[in-house]
Order: structure tokens, then C-alpha cells, then sequence
């Protein structure tokens, strides 16, 4: 994968917090691909390997950053639950 560059203009005062080169443009990546997975414009799968990381780390960075990975509506989640109920035949039985 080849890289592009862009030029970002930010306040001083965030280049006062100690962040260097790296450390921003590290967050700067972090960010898009976060907002893209938010936006559902790419898979964790997908997000995580932007990233350079496994898709295990990627969720424990979606934990880290209080992001949701399943997003389900009421209804959606209702379905889901009744999905798993009719997996489990001693829950029907009872």
C-alpha cells in the first residue's frame, strides 16, 4: 500500500501538548479510519488492517475509545434476541 501525503493545518496550541509528527499523524489515521467504521464506509476487518493491527486490537481500541462495535436498533436488537432464544432449546422449553 503506498502512502499520500497531505498537508494539515493545525493551532499551536495543540502542537504545545507534546505531541510530535508521529503522534499526530498516527491520530490523524486513527481518527479517519474510526470515522469511516462509524459510518459503516468499511468493515473492522478492513479498518484494522488501515491500521496495521489484528481485528482483536482494533476492537479493544473501539472499547478504549467508547465506540460501539454493534450498533442495533431496538428492533434490530429484539430480532437478535429472539434469534438466540430459538438457539437454545432448554430456554424454549421452559
Amino acid at each position: 500500500m503506498s502512502d499520500v501525503t497531505f498537508e494539515i493545518h493545525l493551532p499551536q496550541p495543540l502542537l504545545n501538548l507534546g505531541l510530535d509528527r508521529e503522534d499526530i499523524q498516527q491520530r490523524v489515521k486513527e481518527w479517519l479510519v474510526l470515522s469511516l467504521f462509524t459510518e459503516s464506509r468499511i468493515s473492522s476487518g478492513k479498518a484494522a488492517s488501515l491500521l496495521a493491527i489484528n481485528r482483536l486490537d482494533f476492537l479493544a481500541l473501539l472499547r478504549r475509545r467508547g465506540i460501539a462495535y454493534l450498533d442495533y436498533s431496538e428492533d434490530e436488537w429484539a430480532e437478535e434476541v429472539e434469534t438466540a432464544r430459538g438457539l437454545n432449546p432448554a430456554e424454549t422449553d421452559a
